[in-house]
């Protein structure tokens, strides 16, 4: 529940448990929240019984609009699949991690009393997720920064049209990052975080990380199903804060069969700078069309660092300690788990525009960023599973731009929220403001 430790750092397992072959197959014909409570269990350890573990997976996914809760489908004949991880209550991907979160806070809430303050930075799609995922619950208050303008209309009224007493909106005069940093500073502000019981619903939370892992392993399995024969995967994954891909990781360290993982950015491309040079060093944040991906430092990236420098968390805590001061990280060597690419605003465009002439296909612009990519980066002897991370219907705009109908591109949930009033203070991203603006709106 406390997201970022007490140093500032993140959480990580104490090991990442190693699945056997013969598990790894059990594991093929589950459903999804059969698979969601396997490979959740370990981690989970006794801290939950099994019973109410199973109780709040199932209850996490029933809110989904398909009991397959994520769809697998080739592309065409191109010898890609797609992933539509978008069936949750607010369309995007984040809810097959905060369905479930939110019902956790909430258990854990109820046995333990008290009550917890959620703070959440979102570049889009995680605030949504976030507030549906605990609104209304009692014991929670959840206060969620995003970038005034620089998110899509509609991620907009998916966040400041909800009316629960609980939820607060702060637009943010700034970036992501802004909000990532001031995010970083209320957690490491020890006396504020106490007095306040923080928690933390963005990637830096350990448990979301872990609902995440679980879609690399159903994926690869209904892939397989689908080809009749099993093979190791690619999975190219449309990247911003490195928590979706980080999962991936997670997945392939415990056995799940994907031989390599393909990291996607936009113009905004830091992560896959540093995948093909080993040089990681922010750049300037470019608005795009695709915003989820609009982030130039990646919270997650240090998660990943402890695995790249040998588990040696005093290396990490320097390297970052240097990156924080304005200085690059620098590694040498290419992990072969991983390739990367960039797709920029006419290459999503472009993918957008040729999957719904060719296949009748609607991708949204994040997922068609991933789809650029992996379209130019195959892999030898297996094929390439696309994470499709959001509804197209999200985004009509680009959508419109690609295909030149933006009416393609609609939902009758989004439909709804367009007449519905907002619901938001804009602030100035630094510490006293945020934090004064809490306790105001901080029922206890």
């Amino acid at each position: 529940m406390m997201g970022l430790a007490t140093d500032g750092g993140l959480l990580v397992p104490s090991q990442i448990p190693a699945i056997s072959a013969e598990t790894l197959n059990s594991w093929r014909k589950l459903s999804y929240p059969e698979l969601a409570f396997q490979v959740m269990k370990p981690f989970v350890g006794d801290a939950i019984p099994e019973k109410e573990l199973k109780e709040l997976v199932n209850a996490s996914y029933a809110t989904f609009d398909t009991a397959e809760v994520v769809p697998v489908r080739p592309m065409g004949s191109s010898g890609l699949f797609v992933a539509e991880l978008y069936h949750g209550p607010t369309l995007a991907f984040k809810d097959v991690a905060l369905q479930f979160l939110g019902n956790l806070f909430a258990a854990i809430l109820k046995k333990r009393g008290g009550r917890l303050n959620i703070l959440g930075a979102t570049s889009g799609d995680t605030g949504s997720a976030a507030i549906h995922g605990v609104r209304g619950k009692e014991g929670i208050e959840i206060f969620i920064m995003y970038p005034e303008g620089r998110v899509s209309p509609l991620q907009e009224r998916q966040m400041a049209t909800v009316p629960d007493a609980n939820v607060h909106c702060i637009a943010i005069e700034g970036s992501f990052d802004d909000g990532q940093r001031v995010l970083k500073e209320c957690f490491n502000d020890l006396p504020f975080k106490s007095a306040m019981h923080l928690g933390a619903v963005n990637s830096v939370n350990w448990a979301r990380i872990l609902a995440q892992v679980v879609y690399y392993f159903w994926g690869s399995f209904r892939v397989h199903e689908t080809l009749g024969k099993e093979i190791p995967l690619q999975v190219c994954v449309p990247t911003g804060n490195f928590g979706d891909i980080f999962a991936g990781y997670v997945a392939q360290k415990m056995g799940a069969p994907i031989r390599r993982l393909l990291l996607a950015t936009n113009e905004n491309d830091i992560l896959s700078r540093f995948f093909n040079t080993g040089i990681y060093t922010r750049g300037e944040v470019h608005p795009t069309l695709s915003p989820s991906m609009d982030i130039q430092v990646a919270s997650n990236f240090e998660r990943y660092l402890y695995y790249r420098v040998g588990e040696d968390a005093t290396k990490v805590k320097a390297l970052m300690t240097g990156f924080a001061k304005g200085e690059a990280i620098r590694l040498p060597g290419q992990d072969p788990q991983f390739a990367a690419g960039r797709g920029d605003t006419a290459m999503t465009l472009a993918t957008i525009k040729k999957y719904w002439e060719l296949h009748k296909v609607l991708l949204d612009p994040h997922g068609a960023v991933g789809v650029a990519v992996a379209e130019a980066n195959p892999l030898k002897d297996t094929v390439t599973l696309c994470l499709e991370t959001a509804h197209p219907g999200k985004f009509p705009a680009a959508i419109g731009q690609a295909v030149g109908d933006e009416s393609l591109a609609s939902h009758p949930f989004l439909e709804k929220l367009k007449s519905l009033p907002l619901r938001k203070t804009i602030l100035k991203p630094e510490l006293p403001a945020i934090e004064e603006f809490m306790k105001k709106n901080c029922n206890g």
